[in-house]
């Protein structure tokens, strides 16, 4: 079937105000959002739009050399990477994926519970056990930071159960509780109010409840407020999960996460954790009491019927833990603070910087029809930004997302800075 001439013309028309979201339905039997999704794609690479899936030359560092889909090469400054403390590239990292691969092969090439468990995984549970050192906590590896809620929360949940979550939750989150078969209710983002009122409405004394939030939420740049949350779940008699993807390693004076920091660790029932932001690999994992760890291992069905986390990432996740634990990682966990601020100083009162404040800055710039064309303008000046729009956010909240690293320079920081201002004022999101 052809698509609709009147369809093609108006992608070509309208293609800089079409967003994501506008090719995932189609309630025909033909491939209409398929066809037109790849009219758009194409447009935008004709015009030299497609900022996208252009390939890095090397390790994310600080600065990298990117080759767009259209063929050119440019040179820029890396705020599109969340790999906070460098560790990815670390050379004792590198070795001891090295190493690992050397000893056990390129995969575990059968699922953790059958015969993929090797002895470096049950090395990174036991890094991971002594880094958080709580007592009777276990460890259960996923392959990939997204299968950590999706399996945990199935896993946990049952039909009948509840999931209440912050509205501001990670996809991850909402597939996981989506896929339990439980009742899903949102509260507002970070609204203690509404949260409690769920809490008054859903729990009694026969219905498992699980609240569901982040340590740091990267789309909008602020914390959860965990102490208030695990309160109000220990109050009402729910269970607490908590993401913290983006500050394991990162926040708390020990790098133990948001929870650390805001002193509620101990009380956390599900703690998640993503290899692949701060550990600089790839994969994740989730820190609970080990009779709940050992049920994980065996009803999380993403876990269990895959195969397990490849030797050489599990032993550089080793070694980064082990670094986390050193003065390296004190050090690091520092200068990335120091960095945010650094950065968050010299935006402050020239762009709208929402509620951010930790090491993903987010300045809003509005609406989605800029999208394009500002990440094409930012990339040919020389800077790489992780550009979010809706359906990831609300509609015409559009924003650039920016992760900062203990590994930039102040000099590098600045010239980012001075081309997101300049930015603002060529795309009228200045604030003065």
């Amino acid at each position: 079937m052809t698509l609709d001439e009147n369809l093609v013309a108006h992608v070509h028309k309208n293609y800089a105000s079409y967003t994501y979201d506008m090719f995932m339905m189609n309630m025909s039997a033909d491939l209409e959002e398929i066809d037109l999704f790849g009219e758009w794609f194409n447009i935008l690479n004709d015009k030299n739009l497609y900022t996208f899936e252009a390939i890095r030359s090397a390790a994310q560092k600080p600065e990298i050399d990117l080759k767009r889909k259209n063929g050119d090469d440019i040179h820029i400054i890396n705020l599109s990477s969340y790999n906070y403390l460098g560790f990815s590239y670390h050379p004792d990292v590198i070795k001891a994926a090295q190493d690992a691969v050397g000893k056990y092969g390129l995969g575990a090439s059968s699922s953790p519970v059958i015969s993929g468990t090797y002895k470096i995984h049950q090395e990174l549970e036991q890094a991971l056990e002594k880094f958080f050192a709580l007592p009777d906590r276990g460890v259960s590896l996923f392959t990939a930071g997204y299968s950590v809620n999706l399996g945990v929360i199935s896993a946990f949940i049952k039909p009948g159960h509840q999931v209440i979550m912050d509205q501001a939750s990670h996809m991850s989150i909402v597939e996981g509780a989506k896929l339990s078969g439980g009742e899903v209710s949102y509260f507002r983002h970070n609204d203690m109010a509404h949260l409690e009122e769920l809490l008054k409405e859903k729990c009694d004394d026969f219905t498992r409840v699980l609240v569901c939030v982040e340590g740091l939420y990267s789309g909008d740049g602020d914390f959860g407020n965990l102490k208030e949350v695990v309160r109000l779940a220990k109050q009402y008699g729910a269970f607490t999960l908590i993401d913290e993807a983006h500050s394991a390693l990162v926040a708390g004076e020990n790098g133990r996460g948001v929870s650390e920091m805001q002193g509620v660790l101990e009380d956390v029932d599900l703690y998640v954790m993503t290899f692949s932001k701060a550990f600089g690999g790839v994969g994740g994992a989730v820190y609970a009491k080990k009779n709940i760890i050992n049920y994980i291992n065996w009803y999380a069905k993403c876990r269990m019927f895959s195969c397990a986390l490849d030797p050489a990432v599990t032993g550089g996740m080793v070694k980064v833990v082990e670094l986390a634990m050193e003065p390296i990682g004190y050090e690091r966990r520092k200068r990335v603070i120091d960095n945010a601020n650094y950065f968050r100083s010299l935006l402050q009162g020239k762009v709208d910087l929402g509620v951010s404040e930790g090491w993903v800055v987010i300045v809003n710039f509005g609406s989605e029809s800029k999208t394009l064309a500002l990440n094409n303008y930012l990339q040919k000046t020389g800077l790489d930004t992780s550009i979010i729009q809706f359906p990831a956010v609300p509609k015409n909240e559009a924003r650039i997302r920016m992760f900062i690293t203990s590994e930039h320079t102040h000099e590098q920081l600045k010239r980012a800075a001075d081309i997101v201002i300049e930015a603002a004022e060529k795309f009228d999101f200045k604030t003065n």
